[in-house]
Formats: structure tokens, sequence, C-alpha cells
């Protein structure tokens, strides 16, 4: 049995967690709008067509915002086709999916769906196709409680109270050569930047989002973000990142390791901005969006058989497995051990298209990746403490992993401390040990571990819960000192309290 070594002391603090880190998104791709939030004559929708199904089981994962509408969609949308009366919406081509667009689901009905949902809006503009002016006509519309043309017109359609949105994408992936207005690093830092000035002397209480390089593996990553921040370092408050992982290959460990490749990530782009701040001399420091993340491979074979131009398509419809939901784990692992400057997240994305719940007609379900989500989520708030690990690595592309992924948080108002750990190692059981001699009055008050058998288990509509966490009782506190047995291939949360 491996055995690994946890530090930490409850004054050395990375920082405390934004709830947004939890965040998810919606884009008008295959079936997540249509058929996944929105599904008029479902039996069961609301009389807005919304499916409350499916809001039950988002409620569950707590998330506090979901991006919206896209994605690679947003670089081609007219925000003005989806309101007003529905049967003067245009039904338009859809180039970033090769597919019909109806309109019949569109900001307002997003803006109802995210309070019935109990969620927020993160909202992103056409910086592809469109521009400044459009920008502005957007914000106009959304935040202004009337008395100019926009914002007027939202109250004609029914809106009297403004939605005031206060997060906002300033494009999306503007560096990949797939988007529709695609742009160099230095014409999408100017756009940025004049779009943004022109948003904030709208509504100057918003935030916004500069897209960073749409993959770690992009051959512009690093030159991009200077260039960008450069441009537009005063007008934005954080920067995006993307990152997909996948098992094309079926090598798990290498798999499981990816979450080293995501810490350089993180760690590379943080190094950029503040390398930006020193230049600029500037006191803001510009904090880090991961408004796309999540396995994502399954699909793809699928995907290239896809007739053009239909309707809300089975696409990108990846059927997630138990190693799936490890990596999930450790990913979210990996963003809250930065996050004094990971403070916006969106699992990419929230319902069928890559997604942690599923619908069909006759139901919807959980994906096994729904599991860790909503454990980091609902556990996950509070302050993240500096978690020292101490375990055996092994060797991979990335570089060396660790087989025990862990942190650890407090969260001093519930007088909780939660550990949260992946043991990637496949085979063998993981003794796990850590010094809490400064919360010596607590004790071991629940521990949860989602495993199984199996890596490549999947839960379906007929099987919903064959991956499911349960509760165990492999963790005690003897002295102040922390020790648990952690099984072969498994996450766990560990949560201690008074």
């Amino acid at each position: 049995m491996k055995k690994s070594t946890i530090s930490i002391d409850k004054h050395f603090v990375v920082g405390e967690v934004d709830k947004r880190i939890y965040g998810s998104f919606i884009e008008h791709l295959g079936r997540a709008v249509y058929e996944g939030i929105y599904q008029p004559g479902s039996p069961f929708a609301d009389e807005q067509g919304l499916r409350k199904d499916v809001m039950e089981l988002i409620q569950k994962l707590n998330v506090p915002i979901v991006r919206y509408p896209g994605g690679n969609f947003v670089s081609g949308y007219h925000w003005e086709d989806g309101v007003g009366p529905k049967n003067e919406r245009p039904e338009k081509i859809d180039l970033a999916w090769n597919v019909i667009e109806t309109n019949q689901f569109g900001l307002n009905e997003f803006m109802d769906w995210s309070k019935k949902a109990d969620t927020s809006a993160m909202m992103a503009v056409n910086l592809g196709t469109r521009g400044v002016e459009d920008a502005k006509n957007i914000v106009e519309y959304c935040n202004l409680k009337g008395g100019s043309y926009y914002s007027d017109l939202r109250r004609k359609h029914g809106y009297e109270n403004p939605h005031d949105i206060k997060l906002w994408c300033l494009g999306n992936e503007m560096d990949g050569p797939w988007q529709m207005g695609h742009k160099t690093a230095g014409e999408y830092g100017r756009l940025a930047a004049e779009a943004g000035r022109i948003m904030k002397m709208v509504d100057p209480s918003i935030e916004l989002v500069a897209c960073g390089s749409s993959s770690l593996y992009m051959d512009t990553f690093g030159s991009w973000e200077d260039t960008v921040l450069s441009e537009c370092y005063d007008q934005v408050d954080y920067l995006s990142l993307h990152q997909y992982y996948g098992n094309a290959e079926n090598n798990t460990p290498e798999f499981l390791a990816s979450t080293v490749a995501m810490d350089k990530f993180i760690s590379s782009v943080i190094s950029i901005c503040d390398s930006v701040k020193a230049k600029k001399r500037k006191n803001k420091s510009i904090h880090l969006s991961f408004d796309e993340w999540n396995v994502w491979y399954h699909s793809h074979e699928q995907d290239q058989k896809l007739e053009r131009w239909c309707k809300a398509p089975h696409q990108l419809e990846d059927i997630y497995n138990f190693e799936d939901a490890l990596l999930v784990a450790g990913m979210m692992i990996t963003m809250l051990r930065h996050a004094d400057r990971v403070k916006v997240a969106c699992l990419a994305q929230l319902v069928n298209v890559i997604a942690p719940i599923m619908t069909s007609d006759t139901g919807a379900w959980m994906q096994t990746i729904f599991y860790p989500f909503a454990l980091i989520s609902n556990h996950g708030r509070g302050t993240v403490l500096n978690t020292i690990v101490d375990t055996p690595v092994y060797e991979t592309k990335h570089g060396d992993a660790p087989y025990l992924d862990c942190v650890c948080m407090m969260n001093e108002e519930e007088d909780t401390l939660t550990v949260f750990a992946v043991n990637k190692d496949l085979d063998s059981s993981m003794e796990v040990t850590c010094d809490l001699r400064q919360f010596a009055d607590y004790r071991v008050k629940e521990h949860i571990v989602l495993t199984h058998s199996d890596l490549k288990a999947i839960n379906t509509e007929e099987q919903p819960e064959n991956v499911a966490p349960v509760k165990v009782d492999n963790a005690r506190m003897d002295n102040g000192i922390l020790s648990a047995v952690l099984c072969d291939k498994s996450f766990h949360v560990i949560t201690l309290g008074k």
C-alpha cells in the first residue's frame, strides 16, 4: 500500500473560493437548449416550456453562474433574432455547428430560465462577425432601466425590470481559425479594448472577460495573451482559459495525469498576466476565467456523420464513464489550488452536450461526472489552504504525476475542514495521514467515496446510479492526526468538524 502525507496550516491560505468557480455553460449547440433545458410539449415542461426535471438536477449541482449563448455559436449570433414575438423570429443557418437555429429560445427566455434554475447569467457578445456598437446595444437592452431605444424595446417585450447582467465575455476563442471572425491578437486586443470601454460607459458596474488562448496547445499560446492584455488591460477584469482532455489512446494513467498539464497551463497564464501588469506598472491584477473545461472525445467519430442544416441534432453527446469522473474531480481540485486567481470557471456544458445531465422524452439522469462536480460544488465553499502533498509519482508525457491529487478547505462560518482527494493508483489503496493538531477538537463527520471496479462503467437512463457516491468509514482522527485509507481509483470527500 502506498503512503502519502498531507501538510496544511490554517494560517497559510491560498485564498477565498469565489463561488463562480462552480459555473457551467449552455450554448446553442446540439440538444443543450432544445430538448435540454427547453422542450415545449414535454410532460416535464412548465408553462414556458422549461424542463422542470432538468432544473431540479441543476439545483443539486449548485451552479451559481451559466455562460450563454456560446461558445463558437456566439461569433455569428444576432441576439435581436431571439427576442420579441416568437412568430416573428427568423430561422437562420449557424455556421459554427452547421445547423439551423430556430431562435425560439433567446436572451429573455434564458434569463427566465436562469432565475428558475437558481443561477445567474454570464453573457457573451459577438465580436466575431459584429463589433462595438452591437456590444453596446445588448448591454443597454439588458441593464438599463428605461428611457432609451433598446431598454424600452426590452420593456416592450414584456420585461419591465432590467436583467442586470454583471459578467460579460468579449467574444469567444478569437484566436481559433475555426471561429467566425477569427482575428490576430492585435486585432482582437484593440476590439476588446474598445468594446469593453463602450460597454462600461453604458454600465460601469459590469465585469469583462477577454479571450485568452483557446487551448494550451495553440501555436500562438503565450504571445496571444501578452498582446491581447497589452491592448485591453485597463478595460478587462478576467482572461479566459479553455481546455478539454480525452483518452482516445485508452491510457488511463496518462489521462488522469492531465491535471499536471492543467496546473502548468494555469500557472503560465498567471505569469503572463503578471508580466503585463509589471510592464504597464499597474496595481490591478487580472484574474482568470476558466470558462470552458471538461473531458471531450467520446463523440468525435459520431459527430463526423451528422447531416448538415438539421435542427438540434444529437451532437457532442459524450457518454461519460468512471475514469472521466476521476479526471473531472482532479481538474476541479487543480483549479481550487489556484483559487487566489481562478475566480470563474464553467464546466462545458450543462445538459446533453458534453454534459453531466442527459435527457430523453421520458426523463433526465445524471452522468458519472455529475457526482464529483456536485460534491465539490456543495462542499467546496470557504478558504483554500496551501496543501502540500508528499506522495509517490509516476512518469508521464506531462511530467511526473502525483498518485494523489488533493486540496484542503476551511469553512470558518461552519467550523468545518474538507479534504478533496483522488487516488490515481489503479491497483492499490493508499494510506493518507495529515497532522491536524490545529483542529484538535474536530472529528470526522463524513467520508464520501466515488469508486467502481470498472473504469469504463457508465450511467444510463435505465441504470442512473451504476456509478454513484457512497458513505464509508475509512477515516479517523486520533490525537489530532487524520488518517484515511483511500481505495484504488477513487475520489474522496472527507469532512471534519466540531
